[in-house]
């Protein structure tokens, strides 16, 4: 029998989304890409494949429940964000724009197997510093934690969840 190497493609990535894991996220139609040893995933907001690293697995999941379940325009959601100060470069993993490309909100993921620290904060912390946004998130893909920036009062709110995009918009 013979077995047309997309086939063979294919189901090396099958295999490869079997070693991901379970996340606390809605399914979606996953599209798979790539080679056994490089498999890939379809990023739909920057509409190309990407490489299926454990963090992408969250990525994907995350960003299309914000779009298909929470209500948020994927036109106004990017990832892998440069961002500069001086000649250093830091990278956001997404980020919510508003309608005239103001970031809203931050949102970093980290591989499920790595659990949400304060470093983890940190690092989100660090962004925020150059983009003054007013909600943060971070998920591992089995938590997710936001917190709503307070900047009258200096101060910082933990959400029992993330907001839909039409709260986000209402305030």
């Amino acid at each position: 029998m013979v077995v047309c190497p997309f086939i063979r493609t294919f189901v090396s990535a099958i295999k490869g989304i079997q070693e991901m894991s379970e996340l606390n996220l809605p399914t979606f139609d996953v599209k798979l890409g790539g080679t056994r040893e490089k498999p890939e995933i379809f990023d739909f907001l920057r509409r190309r494949y990407v490489a299926l690293t454990p963090e992408e697995w969250v990525r994907q999941h995350f960003t299309h429940w914000l779009v298909e379940h929470k209500g948020y325009p994927k036109g106004l959601l990017g990832n892998e964000i440069e961002l500069r100060i001086g000649d250093k470069r830091l990278r956001c993993d997404s980020i919510l724009y508003n309608k005239e490309a103001q970031p809203q909100m931050i949102i970093e993921y980290k591989a499920p197997t790595v659990s949400i620290t304060q470093r983890v904060f940190n690092q989100i912390s660090a962004y925020n510093l150059l983009l003054h946004v007013n909600y943060l998130i971070v998920s591992n893909g089995l938590q997710h934690y936001c917190c709503q920036m307070d900047y009258e009062q200096q101060s910082y709110q933990f959400l029992q969840e993330v907001p839909d995009y039409s709260a986000i918009i209402a305030k």
